[in-house]
């Protein structure tokens, strides 16, 4: 059995309500964005520790981090991999350097772990391919590129086809009638 493609994502943005959250979850090398749509309290989960809040005491997600740090573990990733029923699945994939594990958990949560630990998210390509996405009105590297060229632009740069259209426009013979 072939491995689905693994694509990586980073959170784009998050919004709340009272009732749920929404996490836009960006492809890194590409235009789409993928919503999904969580609890408020994981919602929260991700934010406070998205916007660098500390909180004086530990979430049970900063508790799990901690555990799996204390006992030699450390999470090299987290995967998007599964959609069923309209529920979408994931896996966070630790390691002690000899042994590798997946575990079973809510989006959510992943998001919430890797977070917490830096470690890269990823969505596969079939959960990408059944999934409701919304494209980016541009893709990072394309603004990468454009900051880049707007590095060397001149003012006369910005000008030069407008004086170039203005002096074709003048050069027209002109009607014998006008």
């Amino acid at each position: 059995m072939q491995k689905d493609k693994e694509i990586e994502i980073k959170i784009y943005s998050l919004a709340t309500t009272a009732k749920d959250a929404i996490v836009f979850l960006e492809e890194v090398d590409g235009i789409r964005l993928l919503p999904l749509w969580i609890g408020p309290l994981e919602g929260q989960a991700i934010a406070i520790k998205f916007s660098g809040i500390d909180l004086p005491r530990p979430f049970t997600h900063d508790l799990m981090s901690e555990v799996l740090s204390k006992t030699g573990y450390k999470i090299k990733k987290v995967v998007l991999d599964r959609v069923k029923d309209n529920t979408y699945y994931s896996s966070i994939y630790i390691s002690n350097g000899n042994d590798t594990h997946r575990l079973d958990s809510r989006p959510s949560d992943a998001i919430a772990m890797s977070v917490r630990t830096g470690c890269e998210i990823y969505v596969s390509q079939k959960v990408l391919d059944s999934s409701q996405v919304l494209n980016k009105p541009i893709s990072t590297r394309e603004v990468a590129e454009f900051k880049e060229k707007l590095k060397d632009l001149k003012p006369t740069d910005v000008f030069k086809d407008l004086q170039q259209k203005n002096k074709e426009k003048n050069q027209k013979p002109k009607d014998k009638d006008e």
